[in-house]
């Protein structure tokens, strides 16, 4: 069992979190949601006791339980290891721990050779998910604190994290943006928040599922605004009303003849009355409109390209990185205000595939191109600050309008000034949609565009992308938006490229 109770979490600008308590036993599958920049990883570091950037306070009762901690990145020291040397190298009986290891591996579902001299860096993605995961295990924890297991995970491998997680019985505590990820495995949920203008930390614990929590959340807030809303519009009417029988006695006082004191100190009166009356409505208790974090407001304006406009014609006989043939064999073309998305295993060349078409593309004249790396910093590097950013290449436009721009997408004035290189990952994605919209882009070329968007906001980008009236040519191993943006489905093999089945 993990209890944590009033946890506070702060450093030297804000309070990052506040009156944070729950209680995770067996077979507990937690998933820690929320915007980018709202203290899921904090967290997770607060209770591994690594988070060394912050104050924290409150308490957190492991009950003696052994934890085991998946971060979010591995550091440049991991990657540099031998696969060997990064699972054994703090583990003086690493001899008694090989029937452990190889106990492991079958758990995992992974022939791993420990003796390769294969660095770390040159596994995929999964694999990389599951050398950490074979590290921690061979410690023997009691809990687990899963930071970002999903990112850069492919189809199959997905689906061998949902399973390893749902069968195993320990406490598990994850964050992740996947969605159906998210339906798959969770049994009880943290919402964390930011609220009035990103000021105020909020933590919503509760035991149910991902969608039932979601359904319910919006059948609430829907049912709130609507009350909330109707009260606005009754209490203006009365206040017209109220305002049209004052302006009336106020005439009435200004006109009677002073012949009249009797009329006049009825009036009087009538007038108090009216004035308590006021004060009653000003002071009335009004439902409020909810304060939601994840109430982006997004959208690209309208292109148009032709149908059988040709986008692409790719004829490549070998993809390669270095000297390594990833692929070879491709043949690809598109026409017209296509959406595509290019799935396939972890270390196909799938990334190196979409740099190669932007390559192609980039200085075309009767098109515009947006492109949206997986490493974000290879675009935004150049840049001081968000604003700066998006104003390449549009003087024109007013600053007033990128700000209202970035406001919509729930930036607050610090972050649009502030350095661009501090963002959260999730903020630099949706940085990178608004300059898309800014440049009036046609053409989208998106590596992995959901991976760091917070869940609760990605079915408004994933809508956005799916209105959009121009290409798309993407990579993702999001199902939702595999499901709801893409019209052709292409599969990345070491023979080639090839369109399938969405379903």
């Amino acid at each position: 069992m993990l209890e944590i109770k009033n946890l506070k979490i702060e450093n030297h600008e804000q309070t990052i979190l506040e009156q944070v308590s729950f209680i995770v036993h067996d077979h507990d599958k937690l998933a820690i949601i929320g915007e980018e920049g709202d203290g899921k990883s904090t967290l997770l570091k607060a209770i591994m006791g690594v988070c060394n950037y912050a104050t924290v306070t409150g308490t957190i009762n492991t009950n003696g339980k052994r934890l085991g901690y998946l971060k979010q990145m591995m550091s440049e020291h991991d990657f540099e290891q031998s696969i060997f040397h990064y699972l054994f190298c703090d583990m003086d009986d690493y001899y008694q721990k090989m029937n452990l290891f190889y106990r492991i591996c079958q758990q995992l579902d992974w022939n791993l050779d420990i003796f390769s001299s294969l660095q770390v860096k040159k596994l995929s993605g999964g694999e990389k998910v599951k050398l950490q995961l074979c590290r921690i295990l061979l410690t023997e924890p009691d809990i687990l604190l899963l930071d970002e297991p999903t990112n850069d995970l492919d189809l199959e491998t997905l689906s061998w994290l949902e399973q390893f997680i749902n069968r195993d019985s320990r406490p598990i505590l994850f964050v992740s943006h996947d969605e159906l990820f998210l339906e798959h495995t969770a049994n009880c949920i943290l919402h964390l928040e930011r609220i009035h203008k990103k000021e105020i930390p909020k933590a919503t614990f509760i035991r149910c599922d991902y969608s039932t929590y979601i359904t319910s959340r919006i059948n609430r807030l829907e049912k709130t605004t609507q009350v909330a809303h109707a009260e606005r519009r009754k209490q203006k009417k009365q206040e017209e009303k109220l305002q049209q029988i004052m302006n009336k006695v106020e005439y009435q006082q200004d006109t009677i003849s002073r012949s009249n004191p009797h009329g006049g100190r009825l009036l009087k009166k009538k007038m108090k009355n009216l004035k308590a009356q006021e004060k009653k409505l000003e002071n009335r208790n009004i439902t409020e409109v909810p304060d939601v974090e994840e109430a982006i407001l997004f959208s690209f304006p309208e292109v148009h390209i032709p149908k059988e406009k040709v986008i692409l014609k790719l004829e490549l006989k070998q993809l390669k990185v270095e000297n390594k043939i990833l692929s070879h064999s491709l043949e690809l073309e598109i026409r017209g205000p296509k959406h595509i998305v290019i799935t396939g295993k972890n270390g196909v060349g799938k990334t190196t595939l979409l740099k190669y078409i932007f390559h192609i593309l980039k200085d075309r004249m009767d098109m515009k191109v947006g492109y949206m790396p997986q490493h974000y910093d290879e675009i935004l590097s150049s840049f001081d600050t968000p604003i700066s950013f998006l104003l390449e290449h549009q003087p024109q436009i007013p600053v007033y309008q990128i700000r209202q721009w970035m406001g919509n997408m729930k930036f607050t004035k610090e972050e649009m000034i502030g350095d661009i290189s501090k963002l959260s990952g999730g903020s630099k994605a949706k940085l990178c949609l608004l300059k898309f919209m800014v440049d009036g882009c046609d053409v989208l070329l998106l590596d992995e565009p959901t991976r760091n968007v917070s869940p609760l906001s990605n079915p408004v980008i994933r809508r956005a992308l799916k209105q959009y009236q121009g290409c798309i040519i993407s990579i993702s191993h999001d199902r939702k938006y595999i499901e709801e943006v893409a019209d052709t489905v292409y599969l990345l093999k070491q023979d080639g490229i090839h369109e399938i089945s969405k379903r």
